[in-house]
């Protein structure tokens, strides 16, 4: 997918591909739970997750994968034990098929960056 110019989620959700949307759509609902006290942005094109004006996790329909940015290094050192077998860029979880998201990871990993403040890199 290009750079989407959506203007919300929904809009978002709406142009992703049809085999990527309902994976996308449960990873929206496990953010919105999960980061409850966080503020649901579109930035650089993508969902995005603020704590204080900061982007701390967001999520893409990318041409080959879907990705999961993770900005917090403290979280993905926390986590790096799961992560190593993980196809992952410096602070991007890339998933090359739907049915491969690890749902349950990602929301131990939200549910870690919703617990405490973090510095973002």
């Amino acid at each position: 997918m290009v750079r989407s110019t959506a203007k919300d989620v929904e809009s978002y959700l709406a142009e992703v591909p049809e085999d990527r949307r309902e994976v996308l759509t449960e990873l929206r609902r496990l953010c919105r739970r999960e980061l409850a006290d966080f503020t649901e942005v579109m930035a650089y094109g993508m969902p995005a997750y603020e704590r204080d004006g900061v982007a701390e996790v967001a999520f893409a329909s990318q041409k080959q994968y879907i990705s999961f940015y993770l900005m917090r290094p403290d979280v993905r050192d926390a986590f790096a034990g799961r992560l190593a077998a993980q196809d992952m860029g410096k602070g991007c979880l890339r998933f090359r098929k739907p049915q491969a998201v690890d749902l349950v990871l990602l929301g131990d990993l939200l549910r870690a960056t919703a617990a405490r403040p973090g510095t973002v890199a």
